[in-house]
């Protein structure tokens, strides 16, 4: 029986990551939910808009495994070359 001795902790913005999905970059469309991160399976761009941000930020070369702490609302597919991206929320 599976057991999580943290359920009652709570969930921050400093608390590790509690779910892991999936983003597939889309130039229209916001992600389902915020990140508390995002993980780079293979390195290039990622462009993106954080949670609080009007306009769309490029974050450039970045390596392979990386994880960026940046509290997301969207990666945009026009200008990613990064790719296995996955959200930490």
């Amino acid at each position: 029986m599976f057991k999580d001795p943290f359920e009652d902790a709570g969930n921050s913005v400093v608390a590790p990551a509690a779910d892991c999905f999936e983003i597939i970059p889309n130039d229209t469309s916001d992600l389902a939910k915020a990140t508390k991160a995002v993980f780079v399976g293979i390195g290039g761009d990622l462009v993106i808009r954080s949670v609080d941000g009007q306009q769309d930020v490029t974050f450039r070369n970045l390596a392979d495994g990386s994880i960026l702490d940046v509290r997301l609302r969207a990666v945009r597919l026009t200008g990613t070359t990064a790719g296995n991206l996955i959200g930490l929320a």
